[in-house]
């Protein structure tokens, strides 16, 4: 992880506070894949990222601030690898299998970042968990649309094949096993099938 470079460097006080931010968030992402979120104290944060305490306590409150920042930076990679699949056209099971195939590759090739949104996640407090439910809430609406699901039992079916795919790429992660998380494509397409039958 690059940091910025020493003396005068050009960058404007907002670019130099994103990537400080940013650096904040891929130390707090590795340091909790390694010792969990309650084992990793905000020194070792400041100490990966390569910042002050003071820099730390001029952005963050606590730790449990950092996280819930990092979670909303997690969440927001996740929505830019679906903006395109969002667009797409094809049939709803199609642009499923598009958006389900992205969230997946997503998730791959970050394993860090994964384990803080889905994993960590459950160690970090109230809001953090308030946070998550919330993003599920939005992958459920997201979902509804693409399968036009205007019934309650729709909209339900919608939220069970959401509980599904994050529980199953939760483990995958919980296990160290990033790799595995593709084989899950073909079994949870099939399961959107026979839950929104064309």
């Amino acid at each position: 992880m690059a940091t910025l470079p020493r003396g005068r460097h050009g960058l404007s006080r907002a670019a130099v506070a994103a990537d400080q931010r940013e650096r904040m968030f891929h130390a707090l992402a590795e340091a909790m894949a390694e010792r969990g979120y309650v084992a990793t104290p905000v020194a070792e944060i400041i100490k990966r990222a390569g910042v002050s305490r003071e820099t730390f306590y001029q952005h963050f409150g606590s730790k449990q601030e950092c996280f819930v920042a990092a979670y909303a930076w997690a969440t927001d990679a996740l929505r830019t690898s679906f903006a395109a699949g969002l667009a797409a056209t094809g049939t709803p099971l199609e642009r499923f299998s598009d958006l389900l195939g992205r969230y997946l590759a997503a998730l791959a090739d970050d394993p860090g970042r994964a384990r803080l949104f889905l994993v960590e996640v459950y160690a970090a407090g109230p809001e953090a968990m308030h946070r998550r439910a919330a993003v599920h809430r939005e992958a459920a609406d997201t979902l509804a649309e693409v399968f036009a699901a205007r019934t309650a039992q729709g909209r339900f079916a919608c939220e069970a094949l959401v509980a599904a795919t994050i529980q199953m790429a939760t483990a995958r992660i919980t296990l160290d096993e990033p790799e595995g998380l593709a084989g899950l494509h073909p079994p949870l397409v099939a399961l959107a099938a026979s839950l929104f039958p064309s």
